[in-house]
């Protein structure tokens, strides 16, 4: 039995599903690559399951077996064998190969859902029988348990899960999926047999797969003979770095209501987070603000929560126990040292406003659910229905191609309808005067999708997917945008088809055109196409290969590509390094520049895949590469770059995209930004042509002068701030002296001072309540041409009289307005529009807190 072996892949999407293999489910691998040969494969997979769908973040710690980070072990078949072999396949190994016995282990299996329409999967649960699992440990359950989805859309089907009872001698069935501590859920083994459309119908799949998760740390607490994960030897060594860092006893492994002060909880939070921040951080995925990056800030801030306030750990104590792991695993360093600068920072937690709360999640990645936890503890909430105006999503208005989905391309394939043949986006060379030349082509409609399925004719209006026999249109892919252009028929020269988008599906090219007219599967078309946009793009994706060439030689072999993108109109670059490097940005702009001048010949060439990975500095990204690949490299020869004794350096890439054939044409180069996106990770947005010319007279600047600029610029504002801070300071100090003289020993001092400044007004209430520590200060101000109201209290700290924000706010509600702070400090604003409501609030204010006084009296 032959299997592919893939080991080590980060699960992106924060679920069992492994993203590598998802073009193969949704039946659209590039046919070119080695992908689309795979029918069994087994495979060891990081896992984080963390967000979205399936989110074990906060059941983690609340018992022994739940984890965000964990390593699952697989089998997967791409219509090849199917439920027989799979369940033999795992009994086999389960209780033959490791010994388990087979009267502790219980199966599951779907029972069926009228409301979808499903009926139960008696197949399995004959299986099962006939294999000779007692009656009584084989359980039907319903969609919730049995029916895996990896999403709102996408393959999906029944399930049977194999539990382990850790007790033995008894009938554990009852606690089967009963969230028990003793019978726990070992292997999943997913039947995809469907699947589910946008309407939400359910649709069989042309190809029926099956995708199997067990996860290793639970498997080793069996071997192990353990009742917990946390006992086993994948756990021990954290545990007891922790309890070395920490304040809090020894672990104990309980829980629920026996883990008086959630202490074994948070040793479990903390061991659990460590291993999900040092395994991600290994791998290049950092805490940051979107995506998997947000989920793991999200992760990060937990386990401080956890290491400081309930285990009373110091500063430093997560890096330490990532240090620990590194012991145990290979993981860089350089995580260590990462997660100790991350929680350096303590976190302090005030009064929140709405936009507070929401610029700490958008800014800072401090997770809502989290923020609203801290908050209830201090008997405080956020504004739920602002919370919600400020997070709503920013509409896409972006006119994407109707995606072929599974059916039609099932379809297709079994109509014998040929692979696009895209070489003609290739054919271009340089005339005699110097301009690009691109080869005219002629196709035939060999597909028409429209409104979900395949169709003959699409009528005038509507828009659809246009598949060709050939297309001199680039699809978007590599990081290059998709060509822009139109059709016309034969017959009908003067009626334009514009063709918005380009996409690549299972080896199909898929236009998306508005028909201008009436358009039918054989049809002959000229494909005409926007020659200015596709030689924007070509020249953006030159530079940036000479780009990532540039910043490799300058900064060191620490730097890795992390995505790019190449418009018309500009390139992206991100990338990772391990060194400081924005005082090269202009030895980078000048390092390409200087290719630029060369008009270094662009050399490209399709080899085999196996033969291009012997190149020396190849540059390659985490992408399934088809076979053979196309290899574009600046200045040498690809030839030349096989030769193993070459020592040349140059830029050379695996790449599809459409290349300038003289890096001449690029003209110039200029950075206009460049941007920290997380840490560790740079983003450098970039212009060529007559733009980057321009930059030298008008916005935007080069970026290196700006940030020569943004330095000078820095510095000249904290020597005016200083300048600032002291003038109020002096201000400040000369008001409370006359103030003091005024109200000296009063338990209630209200007055009303003249300044257009906050931080003057709230200095001047420091300044006096040092001086007077036992009483309530409230100073207003009056700003009488525009009527704002300032305000800034201080009560004494721990007095028993009252909140200095309940105190501010109902003052500064009286004059319409708001205010915020906490408990000893406070300041906020409305208005009044006569002097003589200054004079009835000054009075009310000092009444309210005389009353305040009173009543803790």
């Amino acid at each position: 039995m032959l299997f592919k072996c893939v080991f080590g892949l980060w699960d992106s999407s924060l679920n069992q599903f492994c993203r590598k293999f998802k073009p193969i489910l949704l039946g659209c691998p590039d046919p070119r690559s080695e992908m689309a040969s795979y029918r069994r494969v087994v495979n060891s997979q990081k896992c984080v399951c963390a967000g979205g769908k399936h989110n074990d973040l906060e059941d983690v710690g609340k018992d022994v077996y739940h984890h965000t980070f964990f390593e699952m072990l697989g089998n997967w078949s791409f219509g090849d064998y199917f439920k027989v072999e799979a369940c033999a396949m795992a009994w086999q190994l389960l209780t033959e190969e490791y010994g388990i016995p087979a009267d502790l282990l219980y199966v599951s299996y779907f029972s069926g859902d009228v409301a979808n329409g499903l009926p139960a999967d008696e197949e399995t649960r004959q299986i099962w029988l006939s294999m000779g699992v007692r009656p009584d440990h084989v359980l039907p359950f319903g969609m919730k348990d049995n029916f895996w989805e990896m999403g709102e859309t996408g393959p999906c089907g029944p399930c049977t899960e194999i539990h382990y009872d850790h007790v033995g001698n008894r009938n554990a069935s009852s606690l089967v999926n009963a969230d028990s501590p003793d019978v726990v859920e070992i292997w999943n083994l997913v039947f995809m047999q469907y699947n589910r459309e946008v309407s939400g119908s359910l649709r069989p799949l042309p190809q029926c797969s099956v995708d199997t998760g067990m996860g290793l740390e639970r498997l080793v607490t069996i071997l192990q003979g353990k009742r917990s994960n946390y006992d086993t030897d994948l756990f021990t060594p954290l545990l007891t770095a922790i309890h070395q860092c920490s304040k809090a006893p020894a672990y104990q492994g309980r829980t629920g209501e026996t883990d008086v002060g959630q202490v074994d909880m948070a040793y479990r939070v903390v061991a659990d987070h460590i291993r999900t921040l040092s395994v991600c951080i290994a791998d290049g995925v950092y805490p940051g603000m979107t995506g998997a990056e947000l989920v793991l800030r999200r992760i990060l801030r937990r386990a401080v929560r956890f290491s400081t306030e309930v285990l009373q750990a110091p500063e430093g104590s997560l890096a330490t126990g990532s240090f620990i792991l590194i012991l145990y695993a290979d993981i860089s360093l350089c995580v260590f040292f990462f997660i100790f600068v991350l929680i350096s920072v303590s976190i302090v937690l005030l009064f929140l406003s709405a936009s507070v709360a929401w610029s700490l999640h958008r800014n800072l990645g401090f997770p809502l659910d989290l923020i609203d936890l801290m908050l209830e503890e201090k008997g405080k909430m956020v504004d739920k229905k602002e919370m919600a105006l400020r997070s709503q999503p920013e509409e896409d208005d972006e006119d994407r191609v109707d995606q072929l989905d599974l059916h039609s391309l099932a379809e297709l394939q079994s109509q014998g309808v040929p692979h696009t043949d895209d070489s003609p986006k290739y054919c271009y060379s340089l005339g005699t005067d110097g301009k690009y030349v691109f080869q005219p082509c002629r196709a035939s409609v060999l597909a028409l999708y429209c409104d979900g399925s395949l169709v003959s004719e699409v009528s005038e209006g509507h828009r659809c997917g246009v598949i060709l026999d050939q297309t001199s249109f680039y699809a978007e892919q590599g990081g290059q945008a998709h060509d822009q252009g139109y059709f016309t028929k034969d017959g009908l020269q003067d009626v334009l088809f514009p063709v918005k988008s380009v996409r690549l599906a299972g080896g199909y090219v898929v236009h998306q055109v508005t028909a201008a007219e009436t358009l039918r599967t054989g049809d002959q078309v000229q494909l005409n196409l926007d020659e200015a946009n596709r030689m924007g793009c070509m020249v953006k994706h030159t530079a940036t290969h000479v780009l990532n060439f540039a910043l490799r030689e300058l900064l060191g072999p620490s730097v890795s590509q992390r995505g790019s993108h190449c418009t018309a109109n500009r390139l992206r670059f991100d990338f990772s390094v391990k060194v400081q490097w924005l005082s090269e940005l202009q030895q980078v702009e000048e390092f390409v520049q200087n290719i630029i001048r060369q008009n270094a010949e662009v050399y490209v060439e399709e080899i085999p895949l196996s033969k291009a990975k012997q190149i020396m500095g190849l540059r390659t990204i985490d992408e399934v590469y088809p076979d053979p690949v196309r290899v574009v490299s600046v200045a040498v020869p690809v030839s030349d770059l096989l030769n193993s004794n070459s020592s040349e350096q140059a830029s050379v890439e695996l790449c599809c995209g459409t290349h300038l054939l003289r890096t001449g044409a690029i003209r110039d180069f200029v950075i206009v930004s460049e941007r920290q996106m997380v840490k560790g990770i740079s983003r450098i947005i970039a212009i060529t042509g007559d733009e980057a010319k321009k930059v030298v007279d008008i916005t935007p600047i080069p970026q290196w002068q700006r940030r020569e600029l943004q330095t000078r610029l820095k510095a000249m504002q904290k020597t005016s701030n200083n300048t600032i801070r002291k003038l109020e300071i002096k201000e400040a100090a000369l008001k409370a002296k006359e103030l003091l003289v005024k109200h000296s020993n009063k338990p209630v001092v209200v007055d009303l001072i003249h300044t257009d400044s906050i931080s003057v007004l709230m200095k001047t209430v420091l300044q006096l309540s040092k001086s007077t520590p036992d009483s309530m200060v409230m100073l207003l101000s009056h700003l009488q041409l525009s009527g704002k109201v300032l305000c800034a209290c201080q009560v004494p700290k721990g007095s028993a009289s009252g909140s200095a924000l309940k105190w501010a706010h109902s003052v500064c509600a009286r004059l319409g307005g708001n205010a915020d702070g906490s408990t000893d400090v406070a300041k906020g604003e409305g208005k009044a529009a006569k002097l003589t409501d200054i004079t009835d609030i000054l009075h009310w204010a000092e009444e309210f807190a005389q009353n305040k006084i009173r009543k803790a009296s």
